[in-house]
């Protein structure tokens, strides 16, 4: 009976709407928001830190369901086992669910600082507007993705009410580094977002242009990456732990000129790597 009960239409839709949080995504965002807390130095602060983090959760569940929502045609081509697409999660309730986690992510900052608030209003209106607005905007979806991801940063060092120097290039840092990502996977996606008819930065200027922009802001990121240690927020330990990053976005990036798939794997990889040596940091500072 149990597996009869776990066969039947029901389940089958509650596991696609799980599968539109894309879970991995959200405890990825989720542990991003509180490396911006500890970043900034509200550790002692747990109760903002958990509310900003749980947050987090609605927002990035919420914002990957009504993409899929928006994005069903074009999944359809790009992404077939997509829930939507295959039959898992009728449209009409993937856009009811996201909705339902939207409320979530609105009324939990209501108990945050000021400064968290605005950013969380800003975010939930370019998750909403992301796809069906700017998505198909030769560089300018790229930018509002590699904006909220670097802002989980922000939002949770603005959430415990701790010093946002540090954070802020953490957030330059991880920005440019989702930027160049980002434009890696359109060249990766070019031939079903053609299909659709939307205007990305590869189809607007060819794959070999775009990825020398995706360069660009790779060699930013790398640029900016030492400024904790220069400006003497950070010692030595901090450049140390900070090597692997660089060598991880160096090596994506070069790998994306023959390889996107293994290219953009490698630059979210060295994204997270970033954040860990800013934590290692903290930590090297606090001790």
């Amino acid at each position: 009976l149990i597996l009869q009960a776990g066969d039947g239409p029901d389940m089958k839709t509650a596991r696609g709407a799980i599968e539109l949080m894309r879970p991995g995504n959200a405890i990825a965002a989720c542990g991003l928001t509180f490396i911006g807390a500890f970043v900034a130095g509200g550790a002692g602060t747990p109760v903002l830190a958990s509310l900003a983090v749980l947050a987090t959760t609605f927002a990035t569940s919420g914002g990957n369901a009504i993409n899929d929502y928006f994005d069903r045609e074009i999944d359809a081509i790009n992404q077939p086992n997509r829930p939507i697409p295959r039959g898992a999660v009728p449209p009409n309730i993937a856009l009811g669910f996201s909705v339902t986690l939207f409320i979530g992510a609105i009324a939990l900052p209501l108990l945050l600082p000021l400064a968290a608030i605005v950013i969380a209003v800003i975010n939930l209106i370019a998750l909403v507007a992301y796809t069906e607005l700017f998505k198909g905007l030769p560089g300018v979806g790229n930018a509002l993705v590699a904006y909220l991801t670097g802002s989980t940063f922000l939002y949770g060092g603005a959430a415990v009410g701790g010093d946002l120097r540090t954070v802020l290039i953490l957030f330059v840092l991880a920005a440019g580094a989702t930027m160049a990502r980002e434009i890696v996977k359109d060249v990766e996606d070019i031939e079903g977002d053609r299909e659709e008819g939307l205007n990305t930065l590869p189809i607007a200027v060819g794959k070999r242009p775009a990825l020398f922009v995706a360069a660009v802001f790779v060699g930013f990121a790398i640029v900016v990456s030492p400024a904790p240690y220069l400006l003497g927020t950070f010692g030595s330990t901090y450049l140390l732990v900070l090597a692997p990053t660089i060598a991880g976005l160096v090596a994506g990036m070069y790998r994306s000129f023959t390889d996107p798939t293994r290219g953009q794997s490698l630059l979210k990889a060295s994204m997270f790597l970033a954040a860990i040596a800013f934590v290692i940091g903290r930590i090297a500072v606090v001790v």
